[in-house]
């Protein structure tokens, strides 16, 4: 046994901090998918994709469309009639290790649209997404995570580099929230990097829940730029915080999660690949097109404040039955519509190759945006556009004053403590394991998350293991969440070949 004494704000740090919560908002629930195909068209505009993609939104859309185009559809797959907009994000699929061939992995209750209304320092407003608004978030081309594990303290960030970057807001607006329902909960945005497949396996029955944060700070001229990017910023701590003064404009504040049901490959032995070839997690993307009649979004920003973030508590929207939502599809390209892309088949749609990092994937993962190649050995059957079941799990129905937000259906609530007390906390060691007979295997181990960070001539790579610790706490009114321990390993070699292998090992603490 080990006793360490630790002050109690360090101790309690907490998971994921805010210095606003919000307490206006509305999730916008597209539970049916509108089309799942290689159509992109921020990034490939007129014509095929290089990537799959799972499509929520209006008909309208396709290799072109626009505010103007979407407004013009014949219906939405969200709930919400006058939502017209275009939200996408790449597919996923299981590669299996013992044939190679690709599968999508199902997803679970289509996607949700999170509006979060985070007004500026010292305003109480916030402005509507103007007509032909667009915009992506995420780097399809990043490979790796470069930064500590856990994040730093929030209220650090806007002073201290590299955190006060763009560069990092970028990555950190991506979470993977391992899903357990009987379990407490993890916070949105906490983990920004995807665990591998074992650790996927032991820990997240309920599937992963794939998090994307957008811009929300614009610079009030340009509803679009070249990269799809540039007209808009961060604030400074991802989802709230304060905008730069060239970014004045406060826009809603948009959060995509999708579920995606993992734990339905548990047991063999293979990987998870996102459409755009990556394993890491750190090139998940998302786009969003403006699909609203201004100035019914600039009304409902002003009225549907309802702090539980139902739809149904706003008069202003007209909500759809599932009959209704759940029969929209986009009109298929037809180039696109014998195209496979539910496998399984020997390689991803527009046999996009899987590149795991950790450098750069740029140039790397052509796609192809000429006719699909055969990707089934035998005739597929067309669907013209897949819909996603309707959800079966119900999001939380309020946002508590002083929580952490964990958007997806629970809020995971601050525990009250003292900043400045101290308290002991014993820590028992575990167990080493039994070494395996002679001549047996031992069993892989499992890892939270596998990143890396490149300095010049070395890679250092960070492999992160997840332990169930008990902790015993001389205040029985504080528990003690979770604590980082690192150990550094280093491997002397040619300066040309050096790699050094951090392992972090992350002690998820149960209070008694």
């Amino acid at each position: 046994m080990r006793s360490t004494t630790l002050n109690a704000q360090r101790a309690l740090l907490p998971l994921i901090a805010f210095s606003t919560v919000a307490t206006a908002f509305w999730r916008m629930p597209c539970q049916a998918r509108s089309g799942l195909a290689r159509i992109d068209p921020l990034v490939s505009p007129g014509t095929i994709g290089e990537h799959a993609h799972a499509i929520h939104g209006g008909s309208g859309f396709s290799e072109s469309s626009d505010t103007a185009q979407l407004l013009s559809s014949e219906c939405t797959s969200c709930e919400v009639s006058q939502d017209k907009s275009a939200y996408w994000t790449p597919a996923v699929y299981f590669k299996d290790a013992a044939t190679g061939k690709f599968t999508l992995v199902d997803q679970v209750g289509g996607m949700l649209a999170y509006y979060l209304l985070f007004p500026n320092s010292g305003e109480t407003t916030v402005e509507a997404f103007p007509k032909d608004f667009e915009m992506i978030s995420g780097d399809t081309n990043q490979r790796n995570w470069s930064y500590p594990v856990p994040d730093v303290e929030k209220s650090l960030w806007s002073y201290t580099a590299p955190y006060n970057t763009q560069t990092f807001l970028r990555q950190a607006a991506l979470g993977f929230n391992c899903l357990d329902y009987g379990k407490t909960p993890e916070p949105t945005l906490y983990r920004h990097s995807l665990p591998d497949k074992a650790y996927l396996d032991a820990n997240c029955k309920d599937g992963v829940r794939f998090e994307i944060m957008f811009p929300s700070c614009w610079n009030g001229k340009d509803v679009t730029s070249k990269d799809k990017k540039s007209h808009v910023v961060f604030p400074d701590q991802v989802m709230t915080g304060n905008c730069p003064k060239d970014f004045p404009k406060r826009l809603p504040s948009i959060l995509f999660e999708t579920i995606w049901n993992t734990f339905e490959f548990a047991g063999k032995d293979g990987e998870f690949v996102i459409a755009n070839g990556d394993t890491t997690g750190n090139g998940y993307h998302g786009d969003f097109v403006m699909g609203w009649d201004t100035a019914f979004l600039q009304k409902a920003v002003n009225q549907c404040t309802n702090p539980s973030g139902q739809i149904s508590d706003c008069d202003l929207f007209d909500i759809q039955e599932s009959s209704v939502y759940g029969n929209c599809n986009i009109a298929m390209p037809k180039e696109l519509q014998s195209e496979d892309v539910l496998g399984p088949m020997p390689s991803l749609p527009g046999n996009v190759k899987v590149i795991s990092g950790p450098g750069y994937a740029k140039g790397d993962s052509p796609g192809s945006s000429a006719a699909p190649a055969k990707t089934s050995e035998k005739p597929v059957e067309v669907v013209p556009a897949t819909s996603a079941p309707v959800a079966t799990y119900t999001p939380a129905t309020t946002l508590p004053t002083g929580s952490q937000p964990t958007y997806g259906g629970i809020f995971a609530v601050k525990e009250s403590s003292s900043a400045s007390a101290s308290v002991d906390v014993n820590i028992h060691a575990l167990a080493m394991p039994t070494p395996s007979p002679s001549g047996t295997a031992a069993p892989p181990q499992s890892y939270y998350s596998t990143q890396y960070i490149t300095n010049g001539n070395i890679v250092s790579e960070i492999l992160l293991v997840e332990e169930r610790v008990t902790v015993t706490a001389s205040e029985t009114s504080t528990q003690v969440n979770m604590v980082t321990h690192v150990q550094t390993n280093t491997v002397v070699a040619p300066p040309a070949s050096v790699r050094r292998r951090a392992h972090m090992h992350r002690h998820q603490r149960v209070g008694r």
